[in-house]
């Protein structure tokens, strides 16, 4: 495998592409840096462990296009010919042949044949453009499949309106920031922890930050909690869990939010600051009564 690999500007700089959060970008790097000269990584899930980044990552990469799997486990960069221009004398072929049968090259970024059987821009020698101009039904089968895509790929990057209505008014009724669509990056993330802990939990998440005063802005930082901060994985289960509810509405007696150490160090200088006050106090008195008038 090569020590060397580059990166296109062309991909790397699209908001497609930033507007993935920072740890998706990360793995992205981490994987196209150990592919071999044909773009495939025969072990994505020790590199997800090595860069410390979790499966909703490769989830976000295959779902926005940036990574195409496989049943075998073996995934591939799919603009590696964009990025990487390997010259003859140093190529060595992937080992991963029968994989790398299945997809087509079109102007340096890998599709699934499956895929591709009916798109004029697809070719089939796997590196040479073929622009053969279908007609007739053929055609329209073509205009078919491209709307069916199209769909599918707004299901995967966006929340149904019956859905996502009744969880933007839940959260907007706290008065904290404002929440206007359920789309992108956002909807992958909110799916992925329905489909984890359940289509109501989401409404219990917002419950319990009515009950949490750290969440809703009083400590030591003045920080609110975010939309975007409560569905990242180990947020979620933590509200859901009640680790932040307020001691006082904590039923079974546990200590919550106001009982951690962020919130007694809060009120620690609270409490010193009411001290000095009062020192300073009556130490004007004591000063007023020695006055001579």
């Amino acid at each position: 495998m090569a020590q060397r690999r580059m990166f296109s500007m062309k991909i790397i700089d699209t908001d497609h592409f930033l507007d993935m959060p920072t740890s998706t970008q990360l793995l992205y790097f981490h994987l196209s840096m150990r592919a071999d000269d044909d773009g495939f990584i025969a072990s994505p899930k020790k590199i997800m462990k090595i860069a410390g980044c979790s499966d909703d990552d490769m989830k976000l990469l295959i779902a926005k296009g940036f990574v195409i799997p496989f049943e075998s486990g073996v995934c591939v960069i799919k603009h590696w010919r964009i990025h990487n221009y390997i010259q003859t004398d140093r190529y060595n072929e992937t080992m991963y042949k029968a994989e790398k049968a299945k997809l087509i090259s079109d102007n340096g970024a890998y599709h699934m044949q499956e895929d591709c059987d009916l798109d004029t821009k697809c070719i089939h020698d796997g590196y040479d453009v073929d622009t053969q101009v279908r007609l007739g039904k053929v055609r329209l089968e073509l205009g078919k499949d491209r709307l069916d895509n199209h769909r599918s790929d707004s299901d995967e990057s966006s929340v149904n309106s019956d859905e996502s209505t009744p969880i933007i008014t839940a959260w907007n009724e706290l008065g904290l920031q404002k929440l206007v669509s359920i789309k992108n990056n956002r909807a992958t993330l909110l799916k992925a922890r329905l489909k984890e802990y359940g289509q109501d939990s989401i409404y219990q998440c917002i419950e319990h930050i009515k009950e949490s005063s750290f969440l809703r802005g009083q400590n030591n930082r003045s920080w609110i909690i975010s939309f975007d901060w409560l569905i990242k994985p180990n947020n979620y289960i933590k509200v859901l869990e009640r680790n932040y509810v307020d001691k006082e509405v904590n039923g079974n007696g546990a200590a919550g939010t106001s009982e951690t150490g962020e919130r007694k160090l809060a009120d620690w200088e609270i409490r010193q600051l009411e001290s000095a006050k009062q020192i300073d106090i009556e130490k004007a008195e004591r000063e007023m009564q020695d006055i001579d008038f």
